[in-house]
């Protein structure tokens, strides 16, 4: 296709949209796309220190419709400076900074707000005597068949493009392997994987007393009785029934960038804020509509809890979430407010994602600690009514009756598997009967299902973990502290 029909095809898709959504939806479309972008590279640049070339390539590569207008955009990567710009046809300018401890924020014009790393937040370079090994080989010839299905890309697109993968058994990584470029403590993005660190973050509240899962939310914008919101409660955000009129967040292409949720991620500077102020479109408990808009709500209650700044909330998640696991490697990145970007912007090692998974098989238990209340991790994995995907409050769960998860049942995942799942590619999948974690992370498309290669890795890795009795020694170093296990002292 020639440069000349392309600039002809994207001005008719976006005016099409102008026609069918309105002209102020469709001229968000540059933003969002470039919001997109810029906040990818950004991070991934600066926090992971991949190529951000081949990046941009494997990211618009598993995002269908986007080839229709990646040719078009203009990335700029100041490493003096640590910010990205992205211009679409020189329209829709993103602009996103990188912060030391803090990660990278889209900044609209007006700046960021501005917020110091809490003392000790930062993440320590670990000492090689107490980091454990590079690399733990796969410990079966079974596991490394897995792994080498699981890296091998298919003759044709779509192709996979794993980045890492790593395999807890009982508490102990019996194997990983990783992407050129990539190692055990690289972070990587987690995407909508976040929201389930959320979900555990909103939980330690609950044991606090902090929040209450019924009655209304403390949202401020909803406090008034007489506002049909007000009655919206924090399980609801968590289930994604809220019923707020911010479009749907299920979909990665370019058609998403119509909705309005995006909109409020690439063009706000306060996203909860925006997110509080949508009208209901159902009301509220009665329809499930999965979107970002809710999560961000939730993370804007989780500042106000922890004690109303941003320095308190990222010191709350370090101290009673990520510390007593030993997730080390974590970067939780903000939105131009302060407020924790819960929706889709925490970057973790895989290693540290496998903990995060642990804690949910150890039952909320690290240690002989409980972070999570007695009860969370089963209401987590309890499924949503009318979530066709199979979904419960912050898990994706295989529960139920739903599509989704007969789907995956029938294509070989055990039944009382949950996961953490992030778009084009991200997983963190629990199975408590084969005591399993198993960390895939990716750049793959959402479609078709298997394109990710995800069911052939659940199944292999099954399979091959059923024939090791005894998995090797855990990693000193890289378990949930010395002298402990995840089943307790």
């Amino acid at each position: 296709m020639t440069r000349r029909r392309k600039i002809v095809l994207l001005t008719a898709t976006i005016a099409a949209a102008g026609i069918a959504l309105g002209a102020a939806r469709a001229r968000d479309v540059p933003k969002v796309a470039t919001g997109f972008v810029a906040d990818i590279l950004c991070a991934e640049t600066f926090i992971s220190g991949l190529d951000p070339e081949r990046n941009f390539a494997e990211t618009n590569d598993a995002m269908p419709g986007t080839g229709l207008i990646a040719w078009a955009m203009d990335y700029r990567i100041d490493r003096v400076r640590k910010d990205v710009t992205v211009t679409l046809f020189g329209l829709g300018r993103s602009h996103a900074v990188y912060r030391e401890g803090l990660g990278c924020t889209l900044e609209h014009g007006a700046g960021v707000a501005a917020v110091e790393p809490p003392a000790g937040d930062r993440q320590p370079a670990l000492p090689p005597e107490i980091a454990g090994p590079a690399i733990v080989p796969p410990q079966s010839p079974s596991l490394a068949a897995a792994l080498d299905r699981a890296f091998t890309e298919p003759a044709r697109p779509p192709y996979r493009r794993t980045r890492a993968i790593v395999v807890m058994k009982a508490g102990r990584i019996i194997a990983e392997r990783y992407a050129d470029g990539i190692g055990p403590e690289t972070p990587l993005l987690g995407f909508s994987m976040t929201k389930s660190v959320v979900s555990a973050l909103i939980g330690v509240l609950v044991r606090q007393g902090k929040l209450r899962l019924d009655g209304p939310a403390p949202v401020a914008a909803w406090k008034d009785p007489d506002d049909p919101r007000h009655t919206i409660t924090v399980d609801q955000l968590l289930r994604h029934t809220a019923g707020l009129a911010l479009g749907s967040s299920l979909q990665a292409s370019l058609g998403s960038a119509f909705e309005p949720v995006n909109r409020m991620k690439f063009a706000e500077t306060d996203m909860a804020g925006y997110a509080e102020t949508a009208p209901l479109e159902t009301a509220p408990g009665m329809a499930w509509n999965y979107h970002d808009g809710n999560i961000l709500i939730l993370s804007h209650l989780i500042r106000d809890a922890a004690g109303g700044t941003p320095e308190d909330a990222l010191r709350f998640a370090r101290r009673e979430l990520f510390a007593p696991l030993g997730m080390r490697h974590v970067v939780l990145q903000l939105d131009g407010s302060g407020t924790i970007e819960g929706s889709s912007e925490m970057l973790a090692s895989a290693r540290d994602w496998a903990r995060f998974g642990q804690l949910y098989l150890n039952d909320g238990v690290a240690g002989s600690k409980r972070i999570l209340p007695e009860g969370w991790v089963s209401y987590t994995a309890t499924p949503t009514p009318n979530a066709w995907v199979g979904i419960g409050a912050g898990f994706w769960t295989n529960q139920g009756d739903s599509f989704g998860a007969k789907f995956r049942v029938e294509h070989g995942w055990p039944r009382d598997a949950f996961f953490a799942k992030g778009t084009i590619g991200q997983y963190t999948i629990v199975i408590p009967s084969e005591k399993l974690v198993i960390v895939r992370m990716g750049r793959s498309p959402n479609a078709p299902p298997e394109a990710d290669g995800v069911f052939d890795l659940v199944r292999d890795v099954v399979a091959a973990t059923r024939a090791i009795s005894s998995p090797s020694p855990r990693l000193r170093g890289e378990g949930w502290g010395e002298g402990e296990s995840p089943q307790g002292r």
